[in-house]
């Protein structure tokens, strides 16, 4: 049997899914119920699992699978974007948003069908219910896309299978099914729109702080995967081997994503982010700003670390201090949605790739940094960072971030989208930052009546959604962009399930609710 909390997340995720396609239902919401239904079901055979050692790779433990909300997200995001920029007339985006969607679904539905091929005895029922769903979906997918589609629906497809054999293998624990389903997925979408666009570059389609993104995280990760490959051959922690590693990051950075990109934007990298960056004083003075809350978060590091005494090596941060990064981080994120979106969007790519780059270091004991970081991060490990890579400081930025990034920026012409999809840049902000902070720090200290079967109480779940609320009316109050034309009663519906979700879920909270809330304001 699945216990409360499953069920209760479960509930949630349908419930969601049906708000959605009552907004915007057609062909594909039918494929969106039965791939939801399957999931439901085949989640239960991960979990066993799971639970049973049978998993083919070693993931994260001390969660469920997660496959049913993980499943969902890159289909409904991709069915909210088509709407958007259908309703926007913008043909191009339209497409692409149809192909998301049609990836989410082959992806999530991959997934599944290896969980059912490797229980024992086969489970039927579940059996019959995944090929109901496939065929639901590969039949009105032969009726939506276009040849061309179809292969770039498969190409991923193929780019996730080999992600999901290497990273899975290279990195056990450090994912459920689910939080793998959702990075390997979107890694392997973000490779193949690079592949994609670098051959079509003539073209000239797409901004340049896209490009920018796309080959930032291909970067990072084929960096990964060099030096996990190179250091399987030689020890990573000595002098020599670290040399290697920082001249071998100097070729491979100027040798290979400078060049790549200078084709895609048809410029010198290095000059253009210059020219961007101090464009205007405003920019100048953001970034004075971030680089004095990046130095606070330092010194909160360094702080914490000097208060740990030699008796006490195993002690590790209070769920409150560590909620004083997500406090920066909304301090970091707010003026830049404010007052200029397009130098956060840079910023967050190149954080996130600093923040990768400074987690190999740590990972493989580079010198002479590598034990330092080893030691001072240490401090900040909770059940979640059971693998060998930490991971939540990124799952926090790519919270705040991926709302950013995937705004539909084309589909939005004066730089905003209608009623409440005018907040979708602030979902991160909202979810994470407001929401999760709150209910932390409340439940923590104030919490007595507990959800049934959680560690969550109900007071940090109603205190996180009153936050929100009130950082939405003050978001109203300084971005003179924001109109949300009295879809007032959706807002608050979307805040109140998205918290309901954070209150039954063991996923990585940080990166699954500004997804979900993101999806319910862009319907």
């Amino acid at each position: 049997m699945l216990n409360k909390p499953v069920l209760a997340e479960s509930l949630i995720v349908f419930i969601i899914v049906l708000f959605v396609h009552a907004v915007v239902w057609d062909r594909y919401s039918w494929c969106a119920v039965a791939l939801a239904i399957q999931a439901f079901y085949v989640q239960f055979k991960w979990d066993r699992l799971l639970q049973l050692g049978g998993a083919v790779f070693q993931f994260r433990t001390a969660a469920n699978s997660g496959l049913l909300p993980a499943s969902m997200v890159i289909p409904l995001l991709g069915i909210a974007m088509k709407e958007r920029c259908k309703s926007a007339g913008i043909v191009y985006f339209e497409r692409f948003g149809i192909v998301v969607a049609s990836t989410g679904m082959l992806v999530a539905l991959f997934l599944s069908v290896i969980a059912v091929g490797i229980t024992k005895p086969v489970p039927t029922n579940t059996c019959i219910l995944t090929g109901v769903a496939g065929s639901i979906i590969i039949y009105t997918m032969k009726h939506s896309l276009t040849v061309s589609e179809v292969i770039e629906v498969l190409e991923v497809l193929l780019i996730f299978v080999y992600l999901s054999m290497i990273l899975l293998y290279l990195l056990p624990r450090c994912f459920t099914p689910g939080e793998a389903l959702l990075v390997l997925g979107g890694i392997s979408f973000v490779l193949n729109q690079l592949i994609k666009r670098s051959l079509n570059v003539i073209e000239g389609r797409g901004d340049p702080i896209d490009f920018f993104l796309l080959v930032a995280v291909v970067g990072v990760v084929l960096l990964g995967l060099f030096f996990t490959v190179l250091f399987i051959f030689m020890d990573s922690g000595t002098w020599i081997s670290s040399v290697f590693f920082h001249m071998m990051t100097a070729v491979l950075g100027l040798g290979v994503i400078m060049p790549w990109l200078y084709r895609l934007i048809q410029r010198n990298p290095l000059f253009w982010l210059l020219q961007f960056l101090f464009q205007t004083q405003t920019r100048v003075y953001l970034l004075v700003y971030w680089t004095f809350l990046a130095a606070s978060a330092c010194g909160v590091v360094f702080y914490q670390n000097a208060k740990r005494s030699s008796e006490s090596k195993k002690h590790q941060a209070s769920t409150i201090t560590r909620k004083y990064f997500h406090f920066i981080v909304v301090a970091t994120y707010v003026p830049g949605l404010i007052y200029d979106r397009q130098l956060l969007y840079i910023a967050a790519v190149l954080c996130l790739a600093v923040f990768i780059f400074l987690e190999y270091i740590r990972y493989f004991r580079i010198k002479p940094f590598g034990q330092t970081l080893r030691h001072l991060l240490s401090l900040f490990l909770d059940e979640r960072d059971s693998g060998p890579l930490i991971l939540t400081h990124i799952y926090l930025l790519l919270g705040m971030s991926l709302p950013v990034w995937l705004f539909p920026r084309s589909c939005a012409p004066k730089g905003t989208l209608s009623g409440a999809g005018a907040l979708v840049p602030y979902s991160g902000v909202l979810a994470v930052g407001v929401g999760d902070t709150i209910a932390s720090v409340f439940g923590s200290t104030m919490g007595e009546i507990k959800w049934p079967g959680t560690k969550k109480t109900f007071e940090g779940t109603a205190t996180a959604i009153f936050a929100q609320i009130i950082a939405v009316a003050l978001i109203l109050i300084f971005d003179n962009s924001v109109n949300l034309n009295s879809s007032y009663a959706w807002i608050l519906a979307s805040v109140s399930l998205v918290s309901l979700l954070e209150a039954y879920t063991t996923q990585i909270d940080n990166l699954l609710l500004p997804l979900y809330l993101q999806i319910m304001f862009m319907a």
